[in-house]
């Protein structure tokens, strides 16, 4: 007997809706599937402070570039000497390779007694939690005037080791502090000597490229050497740059020249204008 109209759409339908809805349901092993991503812990935005290391590390194969200037001049010249940008200057030259995300080696050279320093970097851990940032990193060098007044002896030579500690809270406010163990602060003596001291940082980020940043270094007083180093000022930050424009008491540039203690006094009279530039690189 003849199906009718109304039979066929029947049939029809119990045939192919179900073959119309497995069509339409997407099968399970082309869905896709959101890849969870870890955001990197994040302390500071730069691999250093003023003078101090943070715990920060580059990512593997990018390599670091640094030009940093002290103007020996004082601020409190004034016009006679461009209120102490109108004098001799020590400066630094620095190169880092990044071994691994946290794993860094470096080369700095300083004229002030071309002081010449090899030195390593590591990241050891970190963590956030919540909108606390916790970072702690090591650092250690050893460094050589290759120009000096006195012969060369089995005391030419400077070493030192640090630990950085640096906590985040937020995205605004980061600080540091540093514990550090120099041997041999004055290259040139007939005798060297270790000592403990610390130092300690902090940054106010105003914004994702401008911040504030301060830091102190406590160490040992010493005839020619008697006071602790101060600094202060302003970073920018762009495109892989960062330009810290600066005051401060120390001249000295190199680890081991600067965590030995400064002949200036942390008062306004004895400020000097410095300014740090580093570039990242990735190849």
């Amino acid at each position: 007997m003849p199906l009718s109209r109304a039979a066929w759409v029947g049939v029809l339908s119990v045939v192919f809706l179900p073959a119309i809805g497995a069509a339409q349901e997407r099968p399970e092993r082309f869905e896709r599937r959101e890849q969870a991503t870890e955001i990197p812990v994040t302390v500071f935005h730069s691999t250093q402070a003023a003078n101090l290391p943070t715990a920060e590390t580059l990512a593997k194969g990018e390599v670091l570039f640094e030009i940093s200037h002290r103007f020996l001049p004082a601020v409190s010249d004034g016009a006679d000497a461009l209120w102490g940008f109108d004098g001799p200057v020590y400066n630094r030259f620095g190169l880092a390779v990044a071994a691994t995300d946290r794993v860094m080696f470096g080369l700095l050279r300083s004229n002030l007694d071309d002081n010449l320093e090899l030195n390593a970097k590591v990241r050891l851990w970190d963590r956030r939690s919540g909108t606390t940032s916790f970072m702690v990193g090591a650092m250690g060098g050893v460094a050589w005037n290759t120009q000096t007044s006195v012969p060369a002896d089995d005391n030419e030579s400077q070493a030192y080791g640090q630990l950085m500690l640096n906590v985040a809270f937020g995205s605004n406010v980061a600080i540091g502090l540093v514990p550090t163990l120099l041997h041999n602060p004055v290259i040139d003596d007939a005798t060297s000597e270790s000592l403990l001291l610390i130092g300690g940082h902090g940054q106010i980020y105003l914004s994702q490229h401008t911040s504030l940043f301060a830091e102190w270094i406590k160490s040992a007083r010493r005839a020619d050497l008697e006071f602790d180093s101060g600094t202060f000022g302003i970073e920018l930050e762009t495109g892989g740059h960062f330009f810290k424009l600066l005051l401060t008491n120390q001249p000295r540039m190199n680890p081991t020249q600067f965590l030995g203690g400064t002949p200036f006094d942390f008062t306004p009279d004895e400020w000097r204008v410095g300014f740090n530039v580093t570039r990242v690189l990735a190849f």
